[in-house]
């Protein structure tokens, strides 16, 4: 009574338990309460044969296949050919080699979740953008006194890493060129790079290595050979940096005219403006674009299994027909999936703290677009 005589009027009775809460949801909306029974029985019936099959009745330890047993997943599988998934044809005496370059991006990508210290940025750009040439002279050896391993040797997640890491790497100024080219207001640099990426865009990916792999030797000087795997990271290079470009393209767009006036009359050059004042806005405005480039490049990887390269969806694939691990099929791309998985989550989450610290950056500028409420 002392809480109507002070409000005015009497409160309408509010749920103060739990239970009264969801007996209040239920009551309103019988039909999606209804479904989302349906949906939690469904995910627990499937959850619980998932359990049994993954984990209670799985199989870690055997010889073969004859040695699992046939309630559950034969994860033997997976632990006996784990180096040749990971390595390829790497020699064994060499794969601390092979382990440095495999390690390298998961440890940049933790890096990059790390709290801000000074040189952070600097160190990771600085560490993707040298890791494809690192890596190839790593794995290839001849110098240094390092024993030589012909790329024929690379395969498995090894080989994806690279080729993943190494082709957006080297598409990623080539896109910037484009992108630049398309906007260009001369006819002739416009029209080449619009042909470029039109080209380039308009060709599957499978054709494109086809091509590199298969056709481009054709047109090579009798005696000049490449390895196959620098033919078909070129062709995927190209191919990444043409929708790269558009993206690039898209968040050029986005920044307003000003920006180039100001700095026009401020008396910066055409690559200075770019460099300090154009690029750096529209690349933050289309960072999301960029790392969707970046998952689905490394995805990408995989069809270089047309080609003959063993990356690892291709390595898991020959292993399975061994005659000692047959109709394991499951097992070996449940596992494909997951790494896979786990290498696009990690690229997300990179993408989200990216983010988040470009808005906390604009809040805390003085002059920012922003202002904190």
């Amino acid at each position: 009574m002392a809480h109507s005589s002070v409000s005015g009027t009497s409160s309408p009775l509010v749920p103060t338990t739990a239970v009264r809460r969801l007996l209040a949801t239920v009551v309103a909306n019988p039909f999606g309460t209804a479904v989302c029974l349906g949906l939690a029985y469904l995910a627990w019936t499937l959850g619980l044969r998932i359990v049994d099959w993954a984990f209670v009745n799985a199989t870690w330890v055997a010889s073969d296949r004859a040695g699992c047993n046939p309630d559950g997943a034969c994860w033997a599988f997976i632990v006996n050919r784990l180096p040749q998934f990971a390595f390829g044809f790497y020699p064994e005496a060499e794969r601390w080699r092979a382990w440095i370059v495999l390690i390298a991006p998961p440890l940049l990508l933790l890096l990059a979740m790390a709290p801000e210290f000074p040189g952070r940025r600097k160190v990771l750009v600085g560490g993707f953008c040298l890791y494809p040439v690192a890596s190839f002279i790593l794995l290839s050896g001849g110098v240094l006194g390092l024993a030589p391993v012909p790329s024929e040797k690379w395969g498995g997640l090894l080989l994806t890493m690279v080729v993943g890491i190494g082709a957006f790497v080297f598409s990623f100024p080539v896109a910037i060129l484009l992108a630049l080219g398309r906007t260009s207001k001369l006819p002739a640099i416009r029209l080449i790079a619009t042909g470029f990426i039109e080209f380039w865009r308009g060709m599957p990916l499978i054709a494109i290595l086809f091509m590199s792999v298969i056709m481009l030797p054709l047109f090579l000087p009798p005696g000049v050979e490449f390895p196959r795997l620098t033919l078909a990271m070129t062709g995927i290079t190209l191919y990444s940096a043409a929708y790269l470009a558009e993206v690039a393209r898209g968040g050029l767009q986005s920044v307003g005219r000003g920006q180039s006036e100001a700095a026009n009359a401020l008396g910066f050059g055409f690559w200075a403006m770019q460099g300090y004042i154009i690029m750096p806005q529209a690349l933050r405005a289309v960072l999301p674009g960029i790392v969707n480039s970046a998952i689905s490049l490394l995805k990408d990887t995989t069809y270089v299994m047309v080609v003959g390269l063993f990356d690892l969806l291709n390595i898991v694939t020959a292993a399975l027909s061994d005659p000692a691990w047959l109709g394991l099929a499951t097992e070996g791309y449940v596992f494909v999936g997951l790494v896979f998985w786990s290498l696009c989550f990690g690229l997300s989450q990179v993408s989200a703290r990216m983010e988040r610290d470009s808005e906390r950056a604009q809040l805390r500028a003085p002059n920012g677009g922003r202002k904190a409420s």
